[in-house]
């Protein structure tokens, strides 16, 4: 298949990995808030939300984030960004979005870049590149 390509990583997505560590330091709760996510709009809007977590299910922050940002009228995004902590004290960490944000993301926002950790190791690629052959209805195109 077609090569990912590694963009440079800035100082705007940078301060989305701030904005998504802030967001969690916040709200962290063992059980209930791991993950933290922050999402900026072409125009420079950055929405941020927390993954909410029960016993049973798991509602990821990237999809509280876009909620967030589509619920205020938003449609044009342009890059996202996770961190995750597990422990008390711990210092959030840049994560990777799993296969159902990477669905839903992509499906809002084919374009937008993810800032990700791939094994250890920091890269910034299109949302589209991290999910080749997006599943849609025949004939169907994102939103």
């Amino acid at each position: 298949g077609p090569l990912m390509l590694d963009l440079p990583i800035t100082a705007e997505d940078e301060a989305l990995i701030s904005a998504a560590t802030d967001v969690l330091r916040r709200n962290f709760e063992v059980g209930r808030h791991h993950v933290g996510a922050a999402l900026r709009t072409r125009d420079g809007r950055v929405y941020t939300g927390v993954h909410v977590g029960s016993r049973r299910i798991n509602v990821c922050a990237e999809e509280i984030a876009i909620g967030t940002a589509l619920s205020a009228g938003e449609r044009d995004f342009a890059a996202v960004a996770s961190v995750i902590q597990m422990t008390p004290g711990e210092t959030p960490e840049l994560t990777s979005p799993c296969g159902v944000c990477r669905e839903v993301l992509s499906f809002y926002g084919p374009d937008m870049t993810v800032v990700y950790l791939d094994h250890g190791v920091p890269r910034k690629t299109r949302m589209a590149d991290l999910l080749p052959g997006q599943w849609l209805l025949p004939g169907e195109t994102p939103p």
